[in-house]
């Protein structure tokens, strides 16, 4: 009891920071610290998205990057079209985040080990290079989102609050999702097949239709920080599909905790904020930052959220 009083301590005050950050930023005058936290916040999304199928599922793909490309670019290429909703661009994200999941998930999870993450990285990769060659829409110089989504007036997502709120919102609500996912009867089939596949299915339970399912709505959730990311940085290229921001989103659900509910979060605060801070100080940031994720994982089993289980234990 004291472990778990301990980490969901630390938890609680995680998001009370994280609601109460935009009135520090408005009484100390401090901007930068808002639009920091708005790129965390979209991240934290898109990691969460990643370990409800990879903490909870089982399932390491390293290609999740590619859901964040595409709902980006759903945005991007409607708004250069004269689509300027956002009720019509958020939903687009969503599908055709959705509908490419579900093209990978159907392929890749014939598979397992490193060969599913093989097909899900070049997936990816597909995905990276066609955006790439999408000329019409800036290619390799990537698309100026010239003009944010438009909610009928109900939200202006060019007021950094009330987008920063926006992004809190849909954070608060997929991890809420997630919670409903993972206590229900399917996302404990789901837990089953992560620990004895067999077992599972010798009892009747068809993995790979549970596992797909799971699989697109992790891709969804994923999309839909997409189309946020777009908004918030006013741009959007295939750099956001490479791997390497695969990659850095496995490093914020490893690092917070994998399997945990709100581990992807605090990995992402805690990878990105040192990647801020150590980017200040050196330009060989990512020589400093490389040995002290390494020593957090060889020695904090269990992520952050497991070490402070540990912590609450002693």
């Amino acid at each position: 009891m004291k472990a778990f009083t301990v980490s969901k301590a630390v938890t609680a005050l995680m998001l009370a920071g994280l609601v109460l950050l935009p009135l520090y930023s408005q009484a100390s005058g401090n901007v930068f610290i808002l639009t920091l936290f708005t790129r965390i916040v979209i991240l934290a999304l898109a990691a969460a998205s990643l370990n409800l199928i990879m903490g909870f599922g089982g399932m390491m793909s390293f290609g999740h990057a590619a859901y964040l490309g595409i709902g980006g670019y759903a945005v991007g290429m409607l708004a250069q079209e004269g689509v300027g909703s956002g009720f019509i661009q958020f939903p687009v994200a969503l599908a055709a985040s959705a509908i490419y999941a579900l093209v990978i998930g159907a392929l890749s999870l014939r598979t397992r080990g490193v060969y599913f993450i093989m097909i899900t990285l070049a997936f990816a990769q597909m995905a990276y290079y066609v955006a790439s060659g999408l000329a019409r829409y800036g290619g390799d110089d990537g698309l100026t989102v010239y003009k944010r989504s438009d909610f009928s007036g109900l939200i202006n997502l060019g007021n950094r609050v009330q987008f920063y709120y926006l992004c809190l919102a849909c954070l608060l609500g997929v991890l809420f999702l997630i919670w409903r996912i993972v206590n229900s009867r399917f996302g404990l089939v789901v837990q089953g097949l992560r620990s004895n596949e067999q077992r599972m299915q010798a009892i009747g339970f068809p993995a790979k239709r549970y596992q797909l399912v799971c699989f697109v709505i992790s891709g969804m959730m994923c999309g839909l920080a997409g189309a946020l990311l777009a908004n918030n940085t006013d741009f959007i290229s295939p750099a956001v599909m490479y791997w390497t921001r695969s990659g850095d989103l496995m490093v914020m659900v490893i690092l917070g905790g994998m399997g945990t509910l709100f581990g992807p979060v605090m990995g992402a605060v805690v990878f990105l904020l040192l990647e801020e801070f150590l980017s200040q100080i050196t330009e060989y940031w990512a020589l400093i930052m490389g040995p002290l994720l390494l020593l957090i994982v060889l020695f904090g089993r269990g992520g952050i959220m497991g070490m402070l289980g540990r912590a609450g234990r002693g």
